[in-house]
């Protein structure tokens, strides 16, 4: 097997994977939180931890995915002293929370499957894995980590000296709440909690017995039981998003290693950045979202916006717009086009002609997944010259392992000619030129334009062009 070099959040640096058993490699990464619609911004994630899977299966490695689904305990804004997100759905919307939880988790996996992300080994909910929540907790509890207050049981960060060390975090600075809001009887401002209390004369609609009373389980924990219930107490890689670094996966470190006795108990950190809007983070508090819905409606098509995201490294701020999404259908819609031109061609393929190709796309995927590189190396396969059909068709199969755009397979759809007013219009005049039987004139439109890189096909229903 190749090097596979990953960047590892845990140490600032890009690492060679090296699986704890050989041969396999076992990745947790981070779900949705189902209290509303999952927005592009949510998909970010999946079609990250995605590209992750396909690039070690293409190594040969036997891969485990397991994604969780929150459907209770993670409480609003990060704050230890707010509301559970999906017992507030519940109440201002007058509906069951399982039936929200349900609505958006599938919401959720049929935009997966539109963007061709592959399915997870397990999809686990929290609601479904109370139990193992409660042992974990009851284990940090005997290892005294945990104190008592009125509204629930916490960790103690100050009794796990390596709390800070992940996110580079200043404990000091958190000192009076700074980093979440304040709780009566909180002894640090770090501290966070393992196990929320209900509250007197409230009834939630989520609620179980346990140890320490009725009540229901902080949103960090459910990720490490979950996680050491399918992977074991030690696992290769976790992905999530950046915004998970400070606190949840900080959090995180802290409950399993202390309950868990390992260091580390995760060897490779993944953490993708944000898609903004017009310079902020898309989220629905700020209510700067589109659904994927949304795009379709506008007459994208479903992998134009995972083509949207190969453009950018997981690990940059990508900018959405209109007009840049409009960019990738149209950058989408002409390499289907080109592509689907190979699907029938046969021949040979000659391996020192595609070898630089393969090696420069593998290289790409290799190094921290930089599917920017790629894409543009696909793209160059589409365009080549210097290619035969034969060849291109097998590098692009080939490439598509990874990239996941359907390529070669799919029907170039019929709306796929580019639109310009300029090119248009010269097309409309060859056409007249043409009806009038004046083959002098349509051969200059058409030469003229050849030397543009525009091609013109002709078709009984009229004639539309595409570049080259």
């Amino acid at each position: 097997m190749a090097d596979v070099v990953l960047y590892n959040t845990r140490t600032l640096s890009k690492e060679v994977l090296v699986p704890l058993e050989p041969g396999h490699v076992r990745i947790y990464s981070c779900g949705p939180t189902v209290y509303s619609l999952q927005h592009i911004g949510n998909l970010r994630p999946y079609l990250f931890a995605d590209l992750l899977r396909r690039s070690l299966c293409l190594e040969g490695l036997r891969v485990t995915q397991v994604i969780n689904v929150t459907d209770v305990g993670h409480l609003t804004d990060d704050d230890e002293a707010g509301e559970d997100k999906m017992e507030k759905a519940a109440s201002e919307t007058g509906r069951r929370a399982e039936d929200i939880a349900r609505e958006y988790t599938e919401q959720w996996l049929v935009d997966r499957r539109r963007l061709n992300v592959d399915e997870p080994d397990v999809l686990c909910r929290a609601t479904d894995h109370i139990a193992e929540q409660v042992a974990m907790v009851a284990k940090l509890e005997a290892k005294g980590f945990t104190y008592r207050i009125d509204d629930g049981l916490y960790f103690d960060t100050s009794k796990f000296p390596r709390y800070a060390e992940f996110a580079g975090l200043d404990l000091e600075m958190q000192r009076g709440g700074q980093r979440i809001g304040e709780v009566a009887g909180k002894r640090h401002a770090a501290d966070f909690a393992l196990w929320k209390f209900a509250a007197d004369g409230v009834k939630r609609q989520q609620e179980w017995d346990s140890p320490w009373g009725r009540g229901f389980p902080g949103w960090h924990i459910e990720c490490s039981a979950m996680s050491v219930r399918y992977l074991g107490e030690r696992f290769d890689i976790h992905t999530g998003g950046i915004e998970h670094v400070r606190v949840h996966h900080t959090n995180e470190i802290a409950q399993s290693e202390g309950a868990l006795d390992v260091h580390p108990w995760v060897s490779i950190w993944m953490h993708e950045d944000w898609i903004v809007f017009e310079g902020e983070k898309m989220s629905k508090s700020l209510g700067n979202i589109y659904v994927l819905q949304d795009l379709l409606d506008r007459g994208h098509l479903p992998l134009s916006f995972r083509y949207f995201f190969l453009q950018a490294h997981y690990r940059k701020q990508q900018n959405f717009n209109d007009e840049a999404m409009a960019a990738a259908d149209r950058g989408y819609r002409r390499l289907l086009a080109l592509a689907a031109e190979l699907r029938d061609v046969e021949g040979p393929v000659d391996s020192a002609r595609v070898a630089p190709f393969a090696e420069r796309f593998h290289a790409a995927r290799r190094d921290d997944l930089n599917a920017p590189r790629a894409l543009a190396t696909a793209l160059d396969v589409a365009r080549s010259s210097e290619l035969a059909p034969a060849e291109k068709r097998a590098l692009l199969l080939e490439f598509d392992a990874w990239l996941g755009l359907d390529l070669v397979v799919a029907d170039p759809p019929e709306e796929a000619a580019e639109s310009d007013p300029r090119i248009d219009g010269l097309v409309a005049q060859r056409d007249a030129a043409r009806s009038e039987k004046n083959w002098a004139e349509a051969d200059r439109i058409r030469d003229a334009l050849a030397a543009e890189g525009i091609e013109i096909v002709d078709s009984p229903e009229g004639s539309r062009w595409r570049r080259r």
